[in-house]
């Protein structure tokens, strides 16, 4: 029996009778030959059924957002505070907590921007840290790329020397409120700087040369710090 491709669709019922014909008058066709006539004519039938192994359109998992198609947080769907907070190694402060309060999954980058305010408004930006013994931090030349699913958070350390420095006999008033911006936005939000673990608020010691001490770091993961 011979097979002949039929190449109009107009014309395909009258092939598969044909073939069905031919089929039943010379029973030896094997069941594999009348499971291609069934998908009439192999190939355009058939070419809907999926291999072993094979996804189809409904069994396709979509692959995760790269960290690249992920918008950098912004301070409108971050809740920001303080944890872990005490005093260590000369240096008292705490881990800045920013969590992701939105249902989108954001990144962040870099050092977030941080404004001592004391009890009477003064206002001190803190600087960069390089390094803090408190956390046991140190700067990497390319700061991690954290990326938050919604409820993740991410970590900075905020710490300053306890201690007067130089011939000073005491500290400057401590800072009683935090101004706090994640990496590249310009709003901001004020919590407090008391510090549960150290019993005190975050505080405004100078170095010998008189230039304050507190400071951030950049951001970073909970597993990277000490807890």
């Amino acid at each position: 029996m011979r097979f002949h491709v039929v190449r109009d669709p107009q014309a395909r019922p009258a092939a598969y009778r044909k073939l069905i014909r031919a089929a039943v008058r010379d029973h030896t066709v094997t069941s594999g030959v009348l499971a291609m006539v069934a998908c009439g004519l192999v190939i355009t039938a058939c070419g809907s059924q999926n291999a072993p192994g094979a996804a189809s359109s409904a069994d396709t998992t979509r692959s995760p957002s790269s960290p690249s198609a992920v918008g950098a947080c912004v301070t409108a769907q971050l809740k920001i505070g303080l944890t872990n907070t005490g005093a260590l190694a000369g240096q008292a402060g705490g881990y800045l907590k920013f969590t992701n309060d939105s249902g989108t999954p954001c990144r962040m980058s870099g050092w977030p921007a941080v404004i001592g305010l004391t009890a009477t408004g003064q206002a001190t930006r803190l600087r960069r840290m390089q390094s803090s013994m408190f956390g046991a931090w140190h700067y990497s030349a390319r700061p991690p790329v954290v990326t938050l699913q919604p409820g993740d958070s991410a970590y900075a350390i905020v710490a300053a020397d306890d201690k007067p420095a130089g011939g000073n006999a005491r500290c400057p008033a401590p800072y009683a409120r935090l101004r706090v911006s994640p990496p590249g936005d310009s709003a901001n939000v004020t919590i407090s700087a008391w510090l549960p673990g150290a019993v005190s608020y975050l505080p405004s010691c100078t170095s010998a040369n008189g230039s304050p001490t507190a400071g951030t770091s950049t951001i970073t993961t909970f597993s990277s710090l000490p807890h």
